[in-house]
């Protein structure tokens, strides 16, 4: 189902989301935030990257920096750090460039790569915003028979370890994001905020004096007792009034 762009939600979030349910809605939904040294690193680094009066071109190569896109398949939007793009057969047109050109999405991140795919899926979530934004296909399966633009991957540069990955965005990856995006969608309609999930990953977390993650499984406990003791109230209760 297609989303407004009224109800469109921010496409970094996906990151967050994955990442941590609870710091995603801690900051989309109660516009919470709190700086900590990798936060303030990551926005200083991303600075130069998404400067988009920074021109930078090769023979058969150019770059646009902070690129706005959106989608309505995923209802998000937001900015692109850089686009590469490359001169070829299977590209698309440009406007103001001769010739055809193939799209390639470069994010930039502060630290080392992740084991697991917050960084891939909000990646993946580019590429899709992407592909609506200049109303081409990216991905092979989908390729239609009057144009033959294929770009099925995006690369990843972490500052930490100067590496690029390459990622191929898998017709399964894609299917994750949607999901993903879907049930974002759904708990920011109803303000729900999840509950925490302590876990090794609570540590990096810039929100973690606001989350208070080991209180709130606290809390979801005693609030979960509570209720089951008015249940059994309930049914005592119930089986006096029979015996009466």
């Amino acid at each position: 189902m297609p989303y407004h762009e009224r109800d469109y939600l921010m496409l970094s979030g996906i990151q967050h989301f994955y990442f941590c349910k609870r710091q995603w809605a801690l900051i989309d939904i109660e516009a919470c935030w709190k700086d900590d040294e990798a936060t303030q690193e990551g926005r200083l680094l991303h600075e130069k990257a998404d400067n988009p009066f920074l021109k930078e071109s090769r023979p058969n190569k150019f770059y646009s920096r902070s690129i706005p896109v959106a989608s309505h398949t995923l209802g998000f939007s937001g900015i692109l750090d850089v686009v590469e793009f490359e001169k070829a057969e299977d590209g698309i047109p440009i406007e103001g460039k001769k010739g055809l050109w193939r799209p390639h999405i470069v994010e930039y991140k502060r630290g080392k790569e992740k084991k697991d795919l917050c960084d891939i899926m909000q990646l993946a979530a580019e590429v899709i915003c992407l592909e609506e934004s200049l109303n081409v296909s990216m991905n092979r399966a989908s390729v239609m028979p009057s144009r033959a633009s294929v770009v099925p991957s995006a690369s990843i540069y972490y500052f930490a370890s100067k590496k690029r990955i390459t990622i191929d965005i898998t017709d399964e990856l894609r299917s994750s994001v949607q999901t993903a995006a879907d049930e974002m969608h759904a708990l920011y309609r109803d303000k729900k905020t999840p509950p925490a999930e302590p876990g090794k990953h609570c540590t990096r977390c810039s929100l973690y004096d606001i989350c208070l993650p080991k209180l709130t499984l606290k809390k979801t406990a005693v609030q979960r007792y509570l209720l089951n003791r008015i249940a059994d109230n309930v049914i005592e209760d119930s089986i006096i009034e029979d015996n009466l």
